[in-house]
């Protein structure tokens, strides 16, 4: 009695199986579609019984068995096969069980897996986001509390734990946060500098250079200035980076916002200069001096800073405006008629001020004139016109760097500013004009010879010494003034007409008149 195969459903379709049972045949599993689930007879084909024993278990129909014979079997055979069919759905529902089981077990272990990952990801995320929330809180505790360059500085190295150091956009420290701050603390080259912040720019996060994680402040695309955490051991990481990089927001926010305080600040004061110099009442004059911060009783005085070579620009500006400060004169600042002018209150400190400014500018070619003083807001045009014509004298002079206050002008006055020296000119002509020409035709030097003679009090020693010639050379020079000049030098009045014209000579350029 041969099995003629077996069939597994799938879905709703009847699977021999195996697939390759050499008696299963076409006929077959179109007889097995008609029994709907249900055991019974079948034909096949040559043999004269055939039967489908409908394989069922607890969760319904799994197939069929099919078996043929070429007589019908007796009944005690037809139940020994209907056993064995039986058996056979038992062990293919065990056989099922034992595959879902498996599989379900494989399942649970993949999604434990799964879950383990998803609880360290879930861990990791929930670390970050608690990071992050300490950030920003403390970050913004230094805000509230005035969110100043050095409290940042302090809630980054509170954060990471690392010195902090904020820098300038040119590498000037602002602040440091933590031990070890360099003293003097090291400028950088400013091309590698520059390098430096235009790589940080492309990358967007911070860079590493040697023990330095450096990240920049920019608002509006502009760099503002830098931070940087001092990470000698290399251990900082994207925690660390995190906190700089937030940091920076609120730093560029900081300097975006004090700059543009200064911004304000500067025109105030350059207006309020404006018109102080063009004249001002006085009560509105305080007023708007004290807005600014500075007090404007008291006695004031004016102070004009030029220097060769250098345009009165922000930049130049800002310079007398350091050089000062540092001298602590408290001082409004502006820029007006190609120089810098200075509103100081108390008598400033011109020759250190120039001390001060050949140091900043690495130049000493520059001219200081100060004016005299005034006691109310209303005197401070006239003591601006004193401070140019001490400026214009000293630039006239033979040593035009230095300073010159009005005070000193003495005879000077009567120079005026603007450059208008026709009747002064006419003056120094009428006395100096034999010796100058005489001395451009024998290219000599008589007029200079006269002006050290008064200089020196009429002393022969002390005039030879400074020509540096003879006494019999310094008498020769004398006779040969008086001949080509004509002048008696003995004479009060005519030494008197000639000490002025060779002082005036000497402050217009030594025969520009």
């Amino acid at each position: 009695m041969p099995g003629r195969g077996g069939f597994l459903a799938s879905g709703e379709l009847q699977v021999r199986t195996p697939a390759g049972w050499p008696h299963t045949t076409s006929h077959l599993d179109a007889q097995l579609q008609h029994l709907r689930g249900q055991g019974g007879p079948i034909p096949v084909p040559g043999r004269q019984w055939g039967w489908a024993f409908a394989l069922h278990n607890r969760g319904g129909g799994t197939g069929y068995l099919v078996v043929s014979a070429p007589s019908r079997p007796t009944s005690d055979d037809f139940f020994l096969i209907h056993v064995l069919a039986q058996q056979t759905a038992a062990a293919l529902a065990n056989a099922k069980a034992r595959r879902t089981a498996r599989d379900r077990a494989g399942d649970l272990l993949q999604l434990n897996d799964d879950r383990a990952a998803v609880n360290v990801r879930l861990a990791t995320l929930v670390s970050e986001l608690e990071h992050q929330r300490s950030v920003h809180e403390v970050l913004s505790e230094a805000a509230a509390s005035g969110g100043s360059v050095a409290s940042i500085a302090s809630a980054v190295h509170r954060l990471t734990g690392y010195p902090v150091a904020v820098d300038d956009r040119f590498g000037n420290l602002q602040a440091w946060a933590g031990t070890g701050c360099p003293d003097p603390y090291p400028k950088p080259d400013p091309t590698q500098h520059e390098e430096l912040l235009q790589e940080a720019a492309r990358r967007l996060r911070p860079v590493r250079v040697g023990q330095r994680l450096i990240a920049i402040a920019q608002h509006r695309g502009e760099v503002l200035g830098t931070m940087t955490l001092i990470d000698a051991s290399g251990s900082a990481g994207e925690q660390e980076e995190f906190t700089l990089g937030h940091a920076c927001t609120a730093l560029a926010l900081e300097l975006a916002h004090l700059r543009n305080l200064a911004e304000v600040e500067l025109r105030l004061r350059r207006e309020l200069v404006d018109d102080l110099i063009n004249g001002t009442d006085d009560e509105s004059a305080y007023a708007r001096a004290a807005a600014v911060g500075h007090d404007l009783h008291g006695p004031h005085y004016l102070t004009a800073v030029q220097w060769a070579g250098r345009a009165a620009d922000g930049a130049f500006v800002q310079a007398v405006g350091r050089a000062a400060a540092g001298l602590r004169m408290r001082s409004l600042l502006a820029e007006r008629s190609g120089m810098a002018i200075l509103v100081s209150q108390g008598q400033p400190r011109a020759e250190a001020l120039h001390q001060a400014m050949v140091r900043e500018l690495g130049s000493p070619t520059g001219s200081i004139g100060v004016g005299g003083r005034c006691d109310v807001p209303g005197e401070i045009p006239r003591s601006f016109q004193e401070a140019l014509r001490a400026l214009e004298v000293r630039r006239r002079s033979r040593s035009p760097n230095g300073t010159t206050t009005f005070d000193e002008l003495g005879l000077y006055r009567i120079l005026g500013p603007g450059g208008d020296y026709r009747e002064v000119s006419q003056f120094v002509r009428e006395w100096l004009g034999p010796l100058l020409d005489y001395d451009t035709a024998h290219h000599s030097d008589l007029a200079q010879t006269l002006s050290q003679y008064f200089e020196c009090g009429g002393n022969y020693d002390g005039t030879a010494a400074a020509l540096g010639i003879h006494r019999s050379t310094l008498r020769y020079r004398l006779q040969r003034i008086r001949d080509v000049s004509g002048s008696d030098l003995a004479d009060v009045d005519t030494r008197l007409n000639l000490h002025v014209a060779t002082r005036v000579w000497k402050v217009l350029g030594n025969g520009q008149s």
